[in-house]
């Protein structure tokens, strides 16, 4: 472009539009001019002060939006920016601009629409609604010269009839409560990708996320820059803006490119399933043992992750081999981070060595070891209390508690075992913890016998079994001796009037599987549990 048209550009920015306007005529003119001069698309950015914030150039079809980190838009509904711009042949909204107004919740949008023939301009407006219809609502074109809009009146209006749409459960949360939409993006069965899909709700309830909406998207072939389709992630996130989420949750992990790519597309904070369960993890280890793992598995997971411009600079080097400039910021925080991850693994070890040493105490002992292990939320710490009469932490979430419990189970005639509560297994536990939570598997390495604890009442009980076996076979754990423990027995009855069928399946897996049935809740029920343990440690013991 010619000086003095860059210089018309540039003056733009100090036009002011009065409250209550939607754009004056003397902006709105200018902008036809420089735009039919120059045969491009020109657009402005205006605030709800009146002022210009940004003007932009593009080309004969359309016209690139910059980032607006200046106006983020954190919990708010609409950015507090309104975007005119020219179209050169007079042409109505693109789906790229009606997909704009959507995607960065500009207050309103307007097209300046200019005609070949003439000098006549009309102008055109479209802006977002409220509903679970069409995200927006274009108005029919009127002439400049005639149009006439209460600008202020109509933006306070469409804030109101948007908070109002925003889903119950959103208000129902705290002003610091996540609002998420759960996605699915899988060629599983849709039996299979719904357990998943619920399985992953349950976890965000555990996690204090209020859970908007779930979409579910079976392909042939994962998309690698978003894993869904480009269409359908663009749907996903106008769909997450009308209802006011705050968070993505992805059911299958996503990429560090992935990752980046979606997040370029929305400024709604993007997780997938193993950073959700990471996150639950930091909630709830309270030990020294579990913060440091926690830390750990954390960083190990970020590190890849890591992103950033890579031009900010942290230091300015001197001297000679110094000059220049020094580390991008980008390769500190990773030097740092695999500073960090190197001084935990130190201090892994050291605290692994002092659980070698109790251990070895406890063999030195003579006392055969327990361990109770399951599906996460069968009910693990409830059966350890039932059993030993301790008060460790249960509730009826995921992974309620993740810190190793240890505890003595005294048997007649003076007989006793160590009895220990181990974190809860998972359908895709993510391998940084698995590698991480050396305590629990340390635990299982040394037991004498586990106790496979199921809950009974899961309407997926025996694809939670399969998976726990899986994880045992990968921990190398598949020959150790274990008693099949179907629990929450007092549940079922409810089960057999809801769902016979579902019931009748149970007692099968329970005669296949010869498990002992109990209700942790009652320490009646534990009987024939404990004369089994006693049968298989002490062999003289009394038959059941």
């Amino acid at each position: 472009m010619k000086p003095n048209q860059i210089s018309s550009l540039e003056r733009l920015y100090r036009r002011r539009v009065p409250a209550g306007e939607l754009i004056t005529a003397e902006l709105a003119g200018r902008m036809v001019e420089i735009s039919r001069e120059i045969r491009r698309q020109v657009g402005v950015l205006v605030d709800r002060h009146g002022a210009v914030e940004y003007v932009i150039v593009g080309d004969e079809k359309g016209i690139f939006i910059p980032e607006l980190s200046d106006y983020p838009l954190g919990r708010r509904l609409l950015r507090g920016l309104r975007y005119i711009h020219t179209h050169l042949k007079g042409e109505s909204f693109s789906e790229d601009d009606l997909t704009d107004l959507a995607l960065l919740r500009f207050d309103l949008m307007a097209i300046l629409q200019l005609h070949q023939d003439d000098r006549r301009t009309a102008i055109q407006t479209a802006f977002l609604t409220a509903g679970s219809g069409q995200p927006y609502r274009v108005e029919a074109s009127e002439p400049l010269a005639t149009f006439r809009m209460d600008f202020g009146s109509i933006v306070s209006h469409l804030e109101r009839e948007l908070e109002k749409s925003v889903a119950t459960e959103a208000r129902e949360v705290s002003a610091t409560g996540e609002r998420a939409i759960l996605i699915s993006v899988t060629q599983q069965s849709h039996e299979e990708a719904d357990d998943s899909l619920d399985e992953l709700r349950e976890l965000a309830r555990t996690a204090g996320v209020s859970v908007l909406d779930a979409v579910v998207q079976r392909r042939r072939q994962f998309n690698p820059r978003y894993l869904m389709g480009e269409g359908k992630m663009r749907e996903v996130v106008i769909r997450a803006l009308q209802l006011g989420a705050t968070i993505l949750i992805f059911d299958q992990e996503l990429s560090p490119a992935q990752v980046r790519s979606i997040s370029e597309m929305t400024e709604l904070k993007v997780i997938d399933r193993s950073q959700l369960i990471l996150d639950i993890f930091a909630r709830r280890a309270t030990s020294l043992d579990g913060k440091v793992q926690v830390e750990l598995a954390q960083l190990k997971y970020i590190l890849p992750r890591l992103t950033g411009r890579g031009v900010q600079m942290s230091r300015l080097m001197g001297g000679i081999g110094g000059r220049g400039p020094g580390e991008t910021k980008l390769e500190t925080d990773r030097r740092r981070i695999r500073d960090r991850i190197a001084k935990l693994e130190r201090e892994l070890d050291e605290l692994s060595r002092g659980r070698q040493q109790r251990r070895q105490k406890r063999v030195r002992a003579g006392l055969p070891i327990v361990s109770i292990v399951g599906y996460t939320n069968a009910g693990k710490s409830t059966l350890l209390n039932a059993l030993t009469r301790s008060r460790v932490f249960t509730e009826n979430l995921l992974f309620a508690t993740l810190d190793t419990s240890t505890r003595r189970l005294r048997f007649p005639r003076e007989r006793e075992v160590i009895i220990t509560d181990t974190v809860g297994f998972i359908r895709s536990l993510p391998q940084s913890l698995m590698g991480a939570f050396k305590a629990t598997l340390e635990e299982l390495q040394d037991a004498d016998l586990l106790l496979h604890l199921v809950d009974c009442a899961s309407p997926r009980v025996e694809e939670q079994i399969q998976q726990v076996e899986r994880i045992l076979e990968e921990l190398n754990l598949a020959g150790k001796p274990r008693i099949m423990v179907f629990n929450k027995v007092d549940l079922l009855p409810a089960l057999k009037k809801k769902n016979p069928l579902a019931f009748m399946k149970i007692r099968q897996l329970s005669r296949r599987f010869n498990a002992i049935t109990v209700s942790a809740s009652d320490h009646a029920s534990l009987e024939p549990l404990l004369q089994e343990m006693e049968r298989r440690f002490w062999s003289s013991a009394p038959q059941p």
